[in-house]
């Protein structure tokens, strides 16, 4: 892997190709990411790039206890995190991430990684956290088929049979169920890459990218591009 960045999901739009075809995309706001860390084979065993994106605040509050001033750290960098940042020259970062490139001991700290490392017509995989729906029913979670809607039926949305009760006597594995619907990682592969704005640091990507707007969101290059 040579290309990857961190971006937040604004929203999706449409645009207009040469041809006029219409296509549909979605915004990222892709980077700028700095290099917080360099990994190598000699120090780590591995090598990789670390690095953070979007700035956050050192929330530092002073309290009194026992006549002495203690600081504490609330929703921000704590120590360990602040001292890692100051050593790459950087300041603090809500997020950060590891990519194996195999260019790795290319960079240098503090390197700034932006959208343009991307060009029109690079196939990439996105990922990131699906909206989270709650605890939903198996219609809506799994597409299941409801019962009759007429007057007597006491059977409307509830889930139906599981199984036989003599044989086999249980509930397979996987069987499809009521329960938490969303909020876990999606990847999905081989999406294109439409327009680039290197000066704006946004990336058009063709087709949905899972998560909400604001989301996180890992752009790699493809795993698996076309035959």
């Amino acid at each position: 892997m040579k290309k990857a960045i961190l971006a937040t999901k604004v929203g999706m739009t449409q645009i207009f190709n040469e041809d006029g075809s219409l296509i549909p995309v979605t915004v990222l706001q892709a980077g700028p990411c700095v290099v917080t860390q360099v990994k190598t084979v000699e120090n780590d065993g591995y090598e990789a790039v670390q690095v953070g994106f979007v700035d956050k605040k050192d929330k530092i509050i002073n309290k009194d206890k026992g006549g002495k001033k203690e600081i504490v750290h609330r929703h921000g960098t704590n120590k360990a995190e602040k001292g890692h940042f100051e050593k790459a020259g950087v300041s603090s970062k809500r997020f950060v991430r590891e990519f194996k490139f195999e260019n790795a001991s290319e960079y240098a700290l503090a390197q700034e990684i932006k959208a343009d490392i991307f060009e029109v017509g690079d196939k990439v995989d996105a990922s990131a956290i699906t909206k989270g729906k709650g605890f939903q029913g198996a219609i809506k979670r799994h597409g299941q088929h409801r019962g009759p809607m007429k007057h007597g039926s006491k059977f409307h949305r509830h889930q139906g049979s599981n199984g036989a009760c003599s044989s086999p006597s249980r509930v397979f594995k996987g069987k499809g169920m009521p329960g938490h619907m969303g909020s876990k990682k999606v990847t999905i592969k081989n999406l294109e890459v439409v327009r680039v704005d290197a000066e704006k640091n946004l990336l058009l990507i063709k087709g949905a990218v899972p998560g909400p707007k604001k989301a996180l969101v890992t752009i790699k290059e493809t795993t698996k591009a076309e035959a």
